[in-house]
C-alpha cells in the first residue's frame, strides 16, 4: 500500500478543496482518515470516496471553533481509529462575503478570521502533540497561505492570522523536535477552490495572471506537498514553510 499502511491521518477542514484533495491522497497513498468539517453532506461525500481505497475513514461533522466540540471529536478519534501520526491543520478562511477594508472591519469579523485560521489550528494541535511526544513520532503539518508574505489588499485579518500560522509553526517545532516530531507549513497561493470559483471572472484572470507559471494552483498540488511533508522523505525537515504559488511570492 505504501508507507502510510497503518497511520492515522487527521484532517481539519476536509470536506471541500484543498481538504478534500487530502482526504484522498492520503487514503490513496495508504492511511487511515479522520476527517472534520461543519459541512456534513459534503464531508460524507469525501468520505465515501476516501473510503474507496480501501482505508478506514471517520468522518465527524463538527464545528472547530466550539472548544469543547473540538475536545470531543479529537478523543473520538483516539477512541475510535487510534493516535495520530499526522495532524493536518487545514481549517481557515477569509472573511469572504464580510470582506472590508481594515479600518472598517467589525470587531466579529476580526474575530473569525483570526479564530478559524490561527486558533483552531493551535488548539487541534495542543490534541495530539502529548500521545506524539510519548511515541517519539509524528507529523504536524498547517496550512498557510502566500498572504503571510504578501499582504494581500484586503486581508489583513486574514494575513495576521496566517503569519501566525508561521510563528505557530517555528516554535513548536523547536520544542518537538526532540522527540522526533516535525512540524512544517505550506502557504499555498491562489487554488482553483469553491472560493476562488465564486469571484468575479476579471479577478480570477488577475489572479492567474499575478502567477509566473501563468496558472492557479490546484488543490492536489496542496494535498502532494502535504503527503511529502508527512512522509519519511521529510523525516529531516522541521520548522520551515514550503510555498506552493507558481512564483507569485518569493521567500
Amino acid at each position: 500500500m505504501g508507507e502510510f499502511e497503518g497511520r492515522i491521518v487527521v484532517i481539519t477542514g476536509a470536506a471541500h478543496g484543498i481538504g478534500r484533495a487530502m482526504a484522498l491522497g492520503f487514503a490513496a497513498e495508504g492511511a487511515d482518515v479522520a476527517l472534520l468539517d461543519r459541512d456534513g453532506a459534503a464531508l460524507e461525500a469525501t468520505a465515501g470516496d476516501a473510503r474507496g481505497h480501501g482505508r478506514r475513514v471517520l468522518a465527524i461533522e463538527a464545528d472547530l471553533l466550539d472548544h469543547g466540540v473540538l475536545v470531543e471529536s479529537f478523543a473520538r478519534i483516539a477512541r475510535d481509529l487510534g493516535p495520530a501520526h499526522t495532524l493536518v491543520n487545514n481549517l481557515g478562511q477569509t472573511a469572504r462575503e464580510r470582506f472590508s477594508m481594515f479600518s472598517d472591519a467589525p470587531h466579529e469579523v476580526l474575530e473569525f478570521v483570526l479564530d478559524i485560521s490561527l486558533h483552531a489550528a493551535i488548539h487541534c494541535s495542543r490534541q495530539v502533540v502529548g500521545a506524539m511526544k510519548d511515541r517519539r513520532e509524528g507529523r504536524i503539518v498547517s496550512i498557510s497561505s502566500d498572504s503571510a508574505f504578501n499582504g494581500d489588499l484586503g486581508c489583513v485579518d486574514y494575513a495576521a492570522a496566517k503569519a501566525g500560522v508561521l510563528g505557530f509553526t517555528r516554535g513548536l517545532a523547536r520544542e518537538m523536535a526532540p522527540y522526533g516530531v516535525t512540524v512544517n507549513a505550506i502557504c499555498p497561493g491562489p487554488t482553483n477552490t469553491r472560493a476562488m470559483q465564486r469571484i468575479p471572472p476579471d479577478a480570477f484572470e488577475r489572479a492567474r495572471a499575478a502567477v509566473p507559471m501563468q496558472a492557479i494552483c490546484e488543490p492536489e498540488d496542496i494535498a502532494n506537498a502535504a503527503i511529502f511533508l508527512a512522509s519519511s522523505k521529510a523525516r529531516f525537515i522541521t520548522g520551515n514553510t514550503l510555498i506552493v504559488n507558481g512564483g507569485r511570492v518569493f521567500h
